[in-house]
């Protein structure tokens, strides 16, 4: 079996984030680009399930800029066998349609039989790119899981709402998104760094993989203008000088909240 691990390069969590005000887009660096936390639990997943089943193959696929080839050496370093990353200037600020497309392409180009992901990023949040690949491979898709089962021929889940606990399957092949519930990401050793230095970062563009990015019918969103949110102005203080719930009632009243 051989499983695509979807992986996004994003900003540190931990650092500032700001955007280009032409753009739009997040500003990044080498230096401030991590994989993203939840695909990092998909990958372990994945590695969990290739423990106990040596015959299986992880592979991890990004669409990524060039500086995200350290990060993803990480993920060769934590045990995947090998990374396909697209790389192309044309993809620079691409919607959910376009990446899932993408995406998908990736996917074929590596022969996938199971496509696992992060449910939402940790820098766009959209939370609809897994759905979009599994729409674009035209494969069943089940989401939002927080416990992962893998066999030769079906993926089983536990997906919670707010109502109930759900356990969920999907015949093979399919795509998989899982939450930060799921189980943590394990650490990169020294063995796993030194391994990873020798495994094979196939990089490729949307040509190489048959994807027009700017097709003439293609439905697109795009970014039409930004600006700097204002910053935060100060509240109405009340001072309690004997009449405090009197203030209190007229500002209630005057933001039309009483």
């Amino acid at each position: 079996m051989k499983i695509a691990v979807l992986m996004k390069v994003v900003p540190d969590t931990y650092g500032d984030r700001t955007l280009h005000l032409e753009t739009g887009l997040a500003e990044r660096t080498a230096d401030d680009a991590v994989l993203d936390e939840i695909d990092e639990r998909a990958l372990e997943a994945a590695l969990a399930h290739a423990d106990d089943h040596p015959d299986t193959e992880v592979v991890v696929v990004a669409m990524a800029p060039e500086l995200a080839q350290t990060s993803l050496r990480k993920a060769l370093a934590m045990g995947a066998a090998s990374a396909l990353q697209v790389v192309d200037e044309r993809l620079v600020g691409a919607d959910v349609v376009l990446t899932a497309e993408v995406l998908a392409a990736a996917v074929r180009h590596v022969g996938a039989d199971l496509v696992l992901a992060g449910d939402a990023s940790t820098d766009g949040a959209g939370g609809a790119v897994p759905a979009a690949v599994a729409e674009a491979l035209g494969v069943p898709c089940a989401t939002v899981l927080r416990e992962v089962s893998i066999t030769d021929t079906e993926v089983t889940g536990v997906r919670v709402s707010d109502e109930a606990t759900l356990r969920v399957s999907a015949p093979l092949p399919a795509v998989v998104s899982v939450t930060e519930a799921a189980p943590g990401p394990r650490l990169t050793g020294f063995k796993g760094i030194m391994a990873a230095k020798k495994k094979v970062v196939e990089t490729v563009t949307v040509t190489d993989l048959g994807v027009d990015p700017e097709p003439a019918d293609a439905a697109r969103s795009i970014m039409t203008a930004i600006t700097r949110r204002p910053p935060r102005t100060a509240g109405t203080r009340i001072v309690d000088t004997g009449d405090g719930g009197e203030q209190l009632a007229r500002f209630l009243v005057d933001q039309r909240l009483a």
